[in-house]
């Protein structure tokens, strides 16, 4: 099926630009996804937020992004680096529409930690904050200012704070912007690092696990953290290259609670079938999903539910990639559309790293994507089925939850 008329004008992504501890670029990101490469999830020795003085460092398995540009902020740096990678399309929009026609979407969650952490350590140890400390460098704008300036933009710059689905939002309120007339085009998507706050906090909810993460297995035991930045530029015209849209998307709240998702998924299972009714596809048109995935006892059983709720009988290829780059909380939703991005693109599938220890209490028809000895060539396409459609699944915490449908061009009718 192709999109109906619920999509309205059809918006096309341009390759994106990003860095995780997975790859520092759009292909190394993808290869090692095909690969299952966990290499880049190593141990992180962190010390409490406070400046010390409320306990013993912990150490914490964490996926550690290379910024490239060691005199930035972490969060500036990793940002850049994935900006860079979007120049040229960037360039294009303001060639055919100008700077001020194209804006700014960006998701994060991460409100200025770099500033903010020394700056109190100093206060709790001084009595005062250190001199040129301000309390706007800790605003939740900061990373979309930032990118705004080193781009150059002239349109409208929205910062999101949807928690771990806040770049999966910005890509649907880039998306408003364009089919309102606002914009031309968007540069959307979004950047987190694993911050001591982050680490410590998770880790008083007790769900970070103290081994790779183990999605969706009997044994999981809780998250992984990462870090990372991953942004497109969504435009009405088709960029240079692989022609892939964003079909179809889909939000919800389903607000059980703070921190857990709704039991049955419902919330979630909404998000997906908002998506599927927009693009005008049914279940069995997608061939992959990316799911949401953390490795939580309550979100992986929340997520199977509504994934049995929604597709039935039908059973897309699946997986999750956060046993790959950790969970890059507001990055997460832009990091793995990418990968859906490279779906479409060559057809292979990012695997599914687990133990393969089902949970007897989780619905068992996903089809896990399993190793390949090698990335898929020209010769292996030329005989497997081409994806045409691909799902991205955000779930965050009170209940925000983001579906996102790429589709990609149509084949040739003959």
């Amino acid at each position: 099926m192709s999109p109906g008329p619920a999509a309205g004008i059809p918006l096309y992504l341009s390759k994106p630009g990003l860095v995780c501890c997975a790859g520092a670029d759009y292909r190394t990101f993808f290869e090692a996804a095909l690969r299952g490469d966990q290499g880049g999830i190593v141990p992180v020795t962190v010390n409490p937020v406070n400046g010390g003085s409320g306990g013993p460092a912990r150490t914490f398995l964490v996926g550690r992004a290379e910024t490239g540009a060691p005199a930035e902020t972490r969060l500036w740096g990793l940002c850049r680096a994935a900006l860079e990678q979007v120049q040229p399309a960037v360039e294009r929009a303001f060639s055919a529409w100008g700077p001020d026609r194209v804006g700014l979407c960006l998701g994060s969650c991460d409100n200025g930690t770099e500033f903010s952490l020394p700056a109190h350590g100093t206060f709790f140890a001084a009595g005062a904050f250190p001199p040129g400390y301000e309390l706007s460098l800790q605003g939740a704008a900061g990373p979309a200012e930032y990118a705004a300036r080193f781009l150059g933009l002239g349109g409208p710059v929205l910062a999101l704070a949807t928690a771990c689905a806040s770049s999966a939002t910005a890509l649907i309120r880039g998306a408003e912007l364009i089919r309102g007339g606002v914009c031309d085009a968007v540069v959307a998507g979004g950047v987190d690092i694993a911050s001591p706050t982050v680490l410590f906090g998770f880790a008083a909810l007790e769900t970070v696990s103290p081994e790779r993460c183990n999605p969706f297995s009997k044994n999981r035991r809780g998250i992984n953290l990462g870090e990372g930045a991953a942004f497109f530029v969504l435009s009405r015209e088709k960029p240079e290259g692989p022609v892939i849209t964003l079909a179809g998307y889909g939000e919800s709240a389903d607000a059980h609670h703070m921190t857990s998702p709704h039991p049955a998924g419902t919330g979630a299972a909404g998000a997906m079938e908002k998506a599927l009714a927009m693009a005008a596809l049914e279940a069995g048109d997608i061939g992959y999903v990316n799911l949401h995935g953390t490795g939580t006892p309550l979100n992986d059983r929340a997520e199977a539910a509504a994934m049995a709720a929604v597709f039935g009988g039908a059973r897309p290829a699946v997986s999750s990639t956060k046993p790959l780059t950790g969970h890059t909380l507001g990055a997460a939703g832009a990091l793995e559309l990418a990968l859906c991005w490279g779906a479409l693109e060559t057809g292979g599938i990012p695997v599914h790293r687990w133990d393969g220890v089902q949970d007897e209490d989780l619905p068992a028809q996903l089809r896990w994507a399993v190793p390949r000895a090698e990335p898929p060539g020209p010769a292996a396409l030329a005989s497997t089925a081409k994806i045409r459609y691909c799902m991205s699944n955000s779930f965050a915490f009170g209940g925000c939850n983001v579906s996102l449908i790429l589709g990609g061009e149509e084949e040739p009718e003959t």
